[in-house]
């Protein structure tokens, strides 16, 4: 991975209420904040994307839930709820990308952001690990970028929810690595650093009954 061509993107860590839903939030936030410092000590940009639905109900998704006057329940333009959380607030020279569905790339300039900067690399992290960064991760692929997804910076409501998207992008996205917040940092800073990658496709196949299992084998490659 080439640090040059290289760029940090986090999902949605929004003010919205349903963002404290998410398991492990506070270690989420604690392990974004190490890496987004690293990235900008070493000029690699951070990026962030917005998801937000228009408080007038135009052009929401299909059966997006919404009040009676039908404006939208959740990421209502004219809230706080948009608003990146404040542990995390964007420095100055960050870039935030709003984005009106699931993945960051539709209907939004963050393709054309990462190629004007020369990106072929994303570290990603955000939630939910299994809507927004699980579309935002496959659009990015279906785009040529190698993807690094970071495990430990991702959440969704529940444990189980979180392992099985980690475990469908690691099955089906050939090129994709692996990482805790820390081995990345450590890769970054040029130390030594333990990662997971893939070498066949549905290599970490699994059952409800040996989900857990499979993630295990993750854990253990990115020594955690």
């Amino acid at each position: 991975m080439e640090i040059k061509k290289t760029a940090l993107l986090l999902i949605d860590l929004q003010k919205e209420e349903g963002t404290s839903d998410v398991v492990g939030l506070e270690d989420i936030i604690k392990g974004t904040k190490a890496l987004e410092k690293t990235c900008r000590e070493l000029g690699i940009p951070v990026i962030y994307t917005r998801h937000i639905n228009r408080s007038d109900g135009i052009g929401l998704a299909n059966n997006e839930p919404v009040k009676e006057a039908g404006n939208p329940i959740y990421y209502n333009s004219h809230t706080k709820a948009v608003e990146i959380l404040d542990e995390l607030s964007p420095a100055k020279n960050d870039i935030v990308i709003d984005k009106y569905r699931y993945s960051g790339f539709f209907g939004s300039n963050l393709d054309a952001v990462l190629q004007e900067l020369g990106v072929e690399h994303l570290m990603v992290g955000g939630v939910l690990t299994d809507v927004c960064v699980l579309s935002t991760v496959l659009d990015a692929y279906s785009r040529d970028y190698q993807v690094n997804i970071v495990n430990d910076i991702c959440g969704a409501t529940t444990e189980g929810a979180h392992m099985a998207a980690i475990l469908i992008m690691a099955n089906w996205i050939y090129d994709i690595r692996v990482w805790e917040s820390i081995q990345l940092k450590n890769m970054l800073l040029g130390k030594e650093h333990y990662v997971w990658e893939s070498h066949v496709p549905d290599e970490l196949s699994f059952t409800p009954e040996s989900m857990r299992d499979a993630f295990d084998k993750i854990q253990q490659a990115i020594g955690r």
